[in-house]
């Protein structure tokens, strides 16, 4: 069976999920998404550290990565292994050692060291996507992400947000963070 190396394309949520988000997932050298359901708080891990947002206190992914460092283990790389019923399943991989995890919880650690992110082409086939018109539904977005007043309204509503975003990393309210750095990263990418 062969693995397909994916990057973390995304992180995205609906008023419907009741809390969960969509980790999206990008083949390297393909098209295909893969969205995986995951929950709140490892969502969270996932955009600070990807964002380089150090919370004050260590949350639970940066001490499991602190705990295996001291223990002079490293994370060679990580697998969505399976999909059963629904359900995804993922392998770390630690010195030749396979370890079971959830997918969530094996993303938020292979950002933290580094390490590739592999999907098994079994799993690609059945929950992978091609996006419709992908340059369509970019020109689309910003397009609609543009206000009316201009450029000016966008700096002051950037600054407005990097604002808050400091003052929510300060209050440790990271939900209300990752939030905030989606609103800044839209309006920066429709400039």
């Amino acid at each position: 069976m062969e693995k397909i190396q994916v990057d973390i394309l995304g992180l995205s949520t609906s008023p419907a999920s009741g809390g969960a988000y969509a980790l999206i997932l990008k083949e390297v050298n393909g098209n295909r998404r893969l969205p995986i359901i995951i929950g709140a708080f490892e969502a969270q891990s996932i955009a600070l550290e990807m964002e380089g947002i150090k919370p004050p206190r260590p949350l639970t992914h940066d001490l499991i990565k602190n705990i295996l460092e001291s223990m002079g283990s490293d994370l060679s790389e990580i697998t969505i292994s399976e999909l059963k019923d629904g359900t995804f399943y993922a392998r770390l991989i630690f010195d030749g050692q396979e370890i079971d995890a959830r997918p969530s919880d094996a993303i938020a650690l292979a950002v933290r060291f580094g390490a590739p992110i592999f999907v098994m082409d079994k799993v690609m086939d059945e929950a992978g996507f091609l996006p419709e018109n992908e340059d369509q539904e970019n020109a689309e977005g910003a397009t609609a992400a543009v206000p009316p007043a201009g450029k000016d309204t966008k700096v002051t509503k950037l600054e407005t947000l990097r604002s808050q975003l400091k003052e929510a990393i300060d209050r440790e309210d990271y939900e209300k963070a990752a939030a905030l750095r989606d609103d800044i990263r839209r309006i920066e990418q429709s400039q």
